[in-house]
């Protein structure tokens, strides 16, 4: 299998898109061509790993890590990811929970894949590769966690200073001597763009041998698609039925993760985008024009994007918005609205549910009537509501138990350094944590 750019350049090999993480163009890398599958290919396949392992087979065809494979997918499915029914009146819904990694988000899925990968690739004590991660709240620590004392491996975490709650902080500064995290005087937005100018650099690139742990890494969007394979096949094995899915999002990587799963051919019905009030996507699908814009600040902080970076690959991959709004839905849902959806899960679930969340949650009692009955509904949960225990404790009048994981965490000592966003500060930066 090769791989492309979105703007045209390669080919390259599997392992050669996982390094360099951006493609030479600046654009983004691609399968040549999708799997294609029907659902009768996994009737062996029962458990997540053994789904992943089928549908991943072709992507690793001609890379040297192909018979690493099943270790690598061990190492990344470590933790259980439940579906679980959910009340819901009329129709059919469930939560598709992928909160019970490392840190508490789904991002721990693509991060560990990603750094079995990497570690088996590129480790070298002597000439270490650097992970380059801006995170809006949930990705840097998912990435810092997975790449956490790995040999020949260091990660520099980038999120925007005041703008991601004190539980994300945490989880973004409280790692070893090979991580260092940097917080970004800016918007997520400003963090990423710190990022591509840092790839494209080619003295700092020289010095430091980048990569990227961002969803612009195809390494962070392969597993995520298996978690929608084997969630859509178990319920399509149940009840003879496609499900639809409804996706918080943000840069629109887990959401390409279950467009990719569906144009492979697995029974995935409709698909459904839920943002917060970051309305790039939803004005796009609404103008037909793409219009980016600086992010503002929401509840659901780790979706605070303006500008999301895998438009570029759904637009590739499907089509331009007159396309993709044929194919996909999308709602964008505010803060008030995230508050009271917040409530009523609590009161309609008996459980607490995160800002992102509750996005989708929102968006689902919003379907009209005969969208809502005439599916079976999948809503991603994408972190754990402790995380944000100052929104949504008040909101429910309850305090939300803490995770084993997530309690290590915020156990440990945390270090971060200040900087300004733009690329001489970022080289100061390595040059004095990474020299000393």
């Amino acid at each position: 299998m090769q791989y492309f750019s979105t703007r045209g350049a390669g080919p390259v090999t599997l392992d050669e898109a996982l390094v360099r993480g951006i493609a030479s163009d600046g654009g983004l890398f691609l399968p040549q061509q999708l799997a294609a599958f029907m659902a009768e290919d996994f009737a062996a396949a029962s458990s997540i790993p053994e789904v992943a392992a089928r549908l991943m087979a072709p992507f690793f065809s001609g890379s040297s890590l192909q018979d690493d494979l099943q270790a690598i997918l061990a190492e990344t499915f470590s933790f259980p990811i439940p579906v679980t029914p959910l009340p819901a009146g009329e129709g059919s819904a469930s939560l598709l929970e992928l909160y019970h990694g490392p840190t508490a988000a789904f991002k721990d899925v693509g991060a560990g894949f990603l750094a079995a990968c990497l570690t088996r690739l590129q480790g070298d004590d002597a000439s270490p590769l650097t992970i380059l991660v801006a995170t809006s709240g949930d990705t840097g620590g998912a990435v810092a966690a997975a790449f956490n004392e790995r040999p020949g491996m260091r990660v520099v975490v980038l999120f925007p200073e005041g703008r991601v709650s004190d539980r994300q902080a945490q989880q973004l500064t409280c790692w070893g001597d090979n991580v260092l995290s940097l917080r970004v005087r800016g918007a997520f937005d400003d963090c990423q763009a710190l990022v591509k100018s840092a790839l494209a650099d080619t003295g700092l690139g020289s010095r430091f041998r980048f990569s990227s742990a961002n969803s612009i890494n195809i390494g962070r969007l392969l597993p995520q698609s298996t978690y929608y394979a084997h969630a859509s096949l178990e319920h399509y094995a149940q009840t003879g039925r496609k499900p639809g899915f409804i996706v918080p999002t943000g840069n629109l990587g887990n959401a390409l993760a279950c467009v990719m799963a569906r144009e492979m051919g697995l029974p995935i019905g409709p698909i459904i985008l839920a943002t917060n009030a970051n309305r790039t996507i939803s004005d796009y699908f609404e103008t037909l024009k793409w219009l980016p814009r600086p992010s503002v600040q929401t509840l659901a902080s780790a979706m605070d994007v303006g500008d999301p970076s895998n438009m570029e690959r759904l637009r590739s991959l499907v089509g331009d918005a007159d396309v993709l709004r044929e194919r996909l839905g999308v709602l964008a849902v505010t803060d008030d609205l995230i508050e009271a959806a917040i409530r009523e899960d609590y009161e309609a679930f008996g459980f607490a549910t995160c800002p992102h969340t509750a996005t989708a949650t929102h968006t689902w009692r919003e379907l009209d009537d005969e969208l809502k009955t005439g599916h079976d509904w999948i809503l991603v949960a994408t972190a754990h509501p402790a995380k944000f225990e100052t929104i949504v404790e008040p909101l429910i009048g309850a305090t939300v138990p803490l995770p084993q994981g997530l309690a290590e965490i915020l156990a440990r000592p945390s270090r971060s350094v200040a900087i300004d966003a733009d690329l001489a500060a970022l080289d100061v930066a390595l040059h004095e944590f990474f020299s000393a």
